[in-house]
């Protein structure tokens, strides 16, 4: 219990000091640009710690505040695939592999995804039945694509960081090519060449539950939902099952694992295949919300959403129902980033130093724990003393 706590507040320490040097970094640029002055060097740093909570400026051109329906919402939309690909990294790491294919995995499952939804005209089949095929098409994309670099580290003992750098490019190139080749390009709209269609071109749509209702004006749809129960069975699975405890024993040491009678290369291969199928998973939620596009050209670069399932899982030290929070707390970053740029002189890319700095602090989290653990030592000690300084004046009252 106390080491949970001391990593939990090395989690919190990470962000605290994240946001104090945005905010520190803000108001020295303010006060160095003319343009923008002590009183916008003031109103940046207030948005950096509560700018989710902004709803624009009034006629005197002062900040308001209150619930912005439209910012939570987007919020939540944006949080959905970063909770899906912080899973997909959390759980390969829980058994001793680090998943920095992500990218390609959520390309893989990007493409199969909208080729389904894309492909299969909903006159004929249920729309709800195209959504469900496409889901599970892309998990399954992602599947395949996470079990090739586990392959490659089960039989051969290839490193699967290395593995994986390969394949995420060659996911790159190869999703170029297939759009490139396929009529899904959309024409529609003037020349937008680059782009799919969004998939309510043939009517397939992720359910909003209400929850439209409740964030008027945003993007939200079923997809938090489903990332939701997703993570929660994740933790099961990892925590509550059998299976979970052979993944995990592989993890802290795969020699001593074997030796218990666990296939080790199996749960190796089988855990990448999970973690790629969330990643895929969180491709599908979000491009079948059918208010996105994909941009097909991929092959000169890779999706940051799958970078950032990184630090996701790192702030939430792994934990599958912590990535849930910590993805949304990434996503907020992403909307302080906009209203930076919206309301201010200032622009999104100071919120990346901000995550930056999490980032680098949360990998050296160990560090702090140990300062952490030193401290209660110490405290621990010194209480002690004092408690046997006074021992011996009780005593000498009684007598």
């Amino acid at each position: 219990m106390k080491d949970r706590n001391q990593k939990i507040l090395s989690s919190l320490i990470s962000i605290v000091i994240g946001l104090a040097v945005g905010g520190v970094l803000v108001l020295v640029v303010g006060l160095l640009n003319s343009k923008i002055g002590i009183k916008g060097a003031w109103e940046g740093v207030r948005i950096i710690f509560a700018g989710i909570l902004s709803t624009g400026r009034d006629a005197a051109g002062n900040l308001t505040w209150g619930f912005n329906s439209s910012n939570l919402g987007n919020m939540l939309f944006r949080a959905t695939p970063l909770i899906m690909t912080g899973l997909s990294v959390a759980v390969a790491y829980q058994t001793g592999l680090f998943n920095i294919g992500a990218p390609g995995q959520y390309l893989m499952g990007t493409m199969a995804s909208l080729m389904i939804a894309l492909s299969i005209p909903t006159s004929v089949v249920p729309a709800w039945i195209v959504w469900f095929l496409a889901l599970l098409g892309g998990m399954l994309a992602g599947a395949i694509w996470g079990a090739v670099p586990g392959m490659f580290k089960a039989l051969l003992n290839i490193n699967e960081v290395l593995a994986c750098i390969m394949t995420n490019w060659i996911a790159a190139n190869l999703v170029t090519w297939m759009f490139d080749i396929s009529n899904f390009k959309n024409m529609a709209e003037g020349t937008k060449s680059g782009y799919i269609y969004k998939t309510t071109y043939n009517g397939v749509a992720t359910a909003k539950l209400g929850l439209d209702k409740l964030f008027p004006g945003s993007q939200i749809n079923g997809g938090i939902v489903v990332a939701i129960i997703i993570a929660i069975l994740v933790y099961i699975l990892m925590n509550r099952t059998t299976f979970g405890y052979q993944l995990k024993a592989c993890g802290a040491n795969r020699h001593a694992a074997r030796y218990a009678g666990i296939s080790d290369k199996r749960n190796i291969v089988l855990s990448m295949a999970i973690a790629g199928a969330l990643a895929g998973c969180g491709a599908s939620l979000y491009f079948l919300s059918g208010n996105t596009e994909f941009f097909w050209s991929t092959y000169q670069s890779l999706p940051s959403i799958g970078f950032n399932g990184i630090p996701v899982a790192l702030l939430a030290l792994n934990n599958p129902v912590a990535v849930i929070f910590t993805g949304i707390f990434m996503a907020m970053l992403d909307i302080v980033g906009l209203q930076l740029t919206n309301l201010t002189a200032y622009n999104e890319f100071i919120t990346d130093v901000i995550i930056a700095v999490i980032v680098y602090l949360s990998a050296f989290s160990l560090v702090i724990r140990m300062w952490l653990a030193k401290r209660g030592k110490k405290k621990a000690e010194k209480k002690t003393e004092t408690e046997t300084k006074a021992e011996p004046a009780e005593g000498g009252t009684k007598a």
